[in-house]
C-alpha cells in the first residue's frame, strides 16, 4: 500500500453506524468493565436487599405457618379477590406449602423490584450517559453507536444472573435447614426456576427500557415511561389474577413469571415469553437508536411557550417544573397502592387470626381492632414510599449541580440559599401531598372495606402523621448534599432502615432502641394509638435545623461544575 492510499483511508470517514476501527459494537467490553467499576456499590446492594429479604420472608412463612392448619386458614384468606390480587394466581393455593406461598406471594412482588434495578441500570449507562454528554465524547473514540447501549443491556443481564444464582441458591439452602430451619415443598428444580423468574422478568424490563431510552432526551423521561410500563404490567397482572379466567395476567410478564408456578408445577415454557419479549425490546432500542441523533430522541420536543409562565421566573416554580413529573407518578401510585391495602382492611381480622407472630405485633401496636391495628403496620410502608420520593426530590438539586445546569443559575442573583430550598421545599410538600393522596386512597377504599365510613378521615389523618419524619428524611438529604456532596447518596439509608426496622422489626421483634433511630419510629400508630403532637413537632424542628444546616454547608463550599 503507498503513502498516499494509507492517507487517504486515514483520511476518509468511518461508514454509518460503525467505528473508526471497529463496528457498530466496538468498545462494548471496555464500557461494560466501565460501567460496572461505576456501580461496584450499586448493584451489590440491590442483589444482596432483593436476596436477604426473599429470605427472611421465607423463612418468616416457615415460622408463621408450620402446621397444615394454618396453611389451611392461610389459603381461606389468600382465596379472596382481594387476596389475589395482593399477590397471584389461585392455582397456587391448590398445595400451599411454604415454597409455593413464596412464589405465590413474593414472586410478583420481588419481579417489580428487578425490574426497578433493571430500569435504572440501562438509563444510567445510555440516556443518562447522552444527558450529561459522555456518550458524545466516548463516541468521538473507537466506540461504535450501538456499544452503550449493549454494555447496558450485558451490564443488567450479568446482573439479574447473578441474582437468580444467588436466589435459587439462597432458597436451596433454608430448604435444607440453614439455621435449624427447614422450607416445605422447595427443591432444587423449582429453587432454579424461583431465580430464573426473577432474571426473565428482569430481562423484559431491561428491553423495554431500551426502547424508552430512545423515545426522548432526558433520562428521567426514558424512567418514567420504563416505570410506567411496569406499574401497567402489575395492574394487568392483579386485575387478571382477581378475576374468573386470568386472561388479562397473560398481557403481562410479571404474570408470565408467575404462571411458572414455580414450586407447585414447576412449568419452565413461560419464561420462553418473557425472553422473546425481552429480545424483542432490545432489537427494537438497537433499530431506533440509529433513527436518531446522539443526545435527541425518537420523539421531537414540543416547542415550548411563546411566553414562560410567570412562574418560571421563580426558583420554587422552576423546582415545581422539573418535579411535577415524578411527583405525579408517585402520586398516582401510592393512591393505588392505599386503595389496594384498604380493600383488604374488612378482610384483616380473618386473614391474620391464626397467625399468632403478627397477632402479637398487633397487640404491641394497640388499638380497639385488628383492621385498626393492621392499617397501623401498613402506614408505614406507605411513608416509606413516600420517603423514596422525598429522597430522589431532594436530591435533584444534586443532579442539577453536577450536570452543570446549576452554576448559570447562580452566576445571576439567585443564591445558594434560595436555588437549593426551592428543590428541598418541593420534596417536603410534595411527600406531604404523597402522603395525602395515599392516606385518601386507603381510607376510601378501607371504609368501603370495612363499612365504616368515620375510618375514611382517620386514615387521612395516620398518614398525615408521618409528614414531619419525611421532612427529617428531606434534612438528611440537605446535610449530605450541603457538605458531604459526594456521599449524598447515604440518604437513601433512612427510607431502607425505617422500612427494615419499622415494619419487619415489628414481625421480627427487633429492639426497641433500633427503632428509635429512625425518625419514622417516633410517629405515633394512628389510627391504633392515640395522638401526640410532642414528638411531630420536635420531629418538625429537627427537620428544619437539619435543613438550615444543609443550606450552611452548601453556602460554604465550592460547586462541582463540568
Amino acid at each position: 500500500m503507498t503513502s498516499a492510499t494509507k492517507t487517504a483511508d486515514v483520511g476518509a470517514p468511518a461508514r454509518p453506524g460503525t467505528a473508526a476501527g471497529g463496528g457498530a459494537l466496538a468498545g462494548t467490553g471496555t464500557l461494560v468493565r466501565f460501567a460496572l467499576r461505576r456501580d461496584r456499590v450499586r448493584l451489590p446492594v440491590w442483589i444482596l436487599a432483593l436476596l436477604l429479604g426473599t429470605l427472611s420472608t421465607a423463612n418468616s412463612y416457615a415460622e408463621l405457618y408450620g402446621t397444615p392448619e394454618d396453611r389451611a386458614n392461610a389459603v381461606e384468606t389468600m382465596g379472596s379477590p382481594a387476596g389475589l390480587a395482593m399477590s397471584g394466581p389461585r392455582h397456587y393455593l391448590d398445595d400451599y406449602t411454604s415454597g409455593a406461598m413464596l412464589g405465590h406471594q413474593m414472586l410478583g412482588f420481588t419481579a417489580v423490584l428487578v425490574g426497578l434495578m433493571s430500569v435504572l441500570v440501562i438509563t444510567r449507562h445510555t440516556r443518562a450517559e447522552e444527558e450529561t454528554g459522555r456518550a458524545e465524547l466516548l463516541r468521538s473514540t473507537v466506540v461504535g453507536r450501538h456499544a452503550h447501549l449493549a454494555a447496558a443491556l450485558s451490564v443488567a443481564a450479568l446482573a439479574n444472573l447473578v441474582l437468580s444464582l444467588l436466589l435459587a441458591l439462597g432458597s436451596l439452602l433454608l430448604a435444607l435447614g440453614l439455621g435449624g430451619l427447614g422450607v416445605d415443598g422447595v427443591d432444587a428444580g423449582g429453587s432454579l426456576l424461583y431465580g430464573a423468574a426473577h432474571a426473565a422478568a428482569g430481562l423484559v424490563f431491561a428491553g423495554v427500557t431500551a426502547v424508552t431510552a430512545q423515545l426522548t432526551a432526558h433520562a428521567r423521561g426514558a424512567t418514567g415511561t420504563a416505570l410506567a410500563v411496569i406499574g401497567a404490567a402489575y395492574v394487568l397482572r392483579a386485575a387478571g389474577d382477581s378475576g374468573e379466567n386470568g386472561a388479562l395476567s397473560w398481557l403481562s410478564p410479571i404474570g408470565w413469571a408467575q404462571r411458572t408456578y414455580v414450586y407447585v408445577d414447576d412449568d419452565w415454557w413461560p419464561l420462553l415469553l418473557c425472553l422473546a419479549l425481552a429480545a424483542g425490546c432490545a432489537a427494537t432500542g438497537f433499530a431506533l437508536s440509529t433513527r436518531r441523533d446522539v443526545g435527541a430522541g425518537i420523539r421531537p420536543q414540543k416547542p415550548g411557550r411563546p411566553v414562560a409562565s410567570p412562574a418560571l421566573g421563580t426558583p420554587l416554580g422552576l423546582a415545581l417544573r422539573l418535579h411535577r413529573g415524578m411527583l405525579a407518578g408517585f402520586g398516582a401510585g401510592l393512591f393505588l397502592m392505599g386503595a389496594m391495602y384498604g380493600s383488604i382492611l374488612g378482610q384483616a381480622e380473618d386473614m391474620l387470626k391464626d397467625i399468632d407472630q403478627l397477632q402479637e405485633a398487633l397487640e404491641r401496636i394497640g388499638g380497639t381492632g385488628i383492621a385498626e391495628a393492621f392499617a397501623s403496620m401498613v402506614m408505614v410502608v406507605v411513608a416509606v414510599v413516600a420517603a423514596v420520593y422525598v429522597v430522589m426530590a431532594a436530591l435533584r438539586a444534586r443532579a442539577e449541580e453536577t450536570a452543570g445546569r446549576a452554576e448559570p443559575l447562580l452566576a445571576t442573583g439567585l443564591s445558594r440559599g434560595r436555588w437549593a430550598g426551592s428543590h428541598l421545599a418541593v420534596a417536603m410538600g410534595g411527600g406531604t401531598l404523597a402522603l395525602l393522596v395515599a392516606g385518601l386512597g386507603f381510607g376510601i377504599a378501607g371504609a368501603a372495606s370495612t363499612g365504616d365510613g368515620a375510618l375514611a378521615p382517620r386514615l387521612v389523618g395516620a398518614a398525615l402523621a408521618y409528614a414531619p419524619a419525611l421532612w427529617v428524611t428531606v434534612g438528611v438529604a440537605a446535610v449530605l448534599f450541603g457538605w458531604l456532596p459526594r456521599a449524598s447518596a447515604a440518604a437513601w439509608i433512612v427510607p431502607v432502615y425505617a422500612f427494615v426496622v419499622g415494619y419487619l422489626g415489628q414481625i421480627l421483634r427487633f429492639p426497641g432502641w433500633m427503632n428509635n433511630l429512625s425518625p419514622f419510629g417516633h410517629v405515633p400508630r394512628l389510627p391504633a394509638a392515640d395522638l401526640n403532637w410532642t414528638p411531630l413537632l420536635v420531629l418538625t424542628l429537627v427537620a428544619a435545623g437539619l435543613v438550615w444546616l444543609g443550606l450552611a454547608g452548601l453556602r460554604r463550599r465550592d460547586l462541582e461544575t463540568k
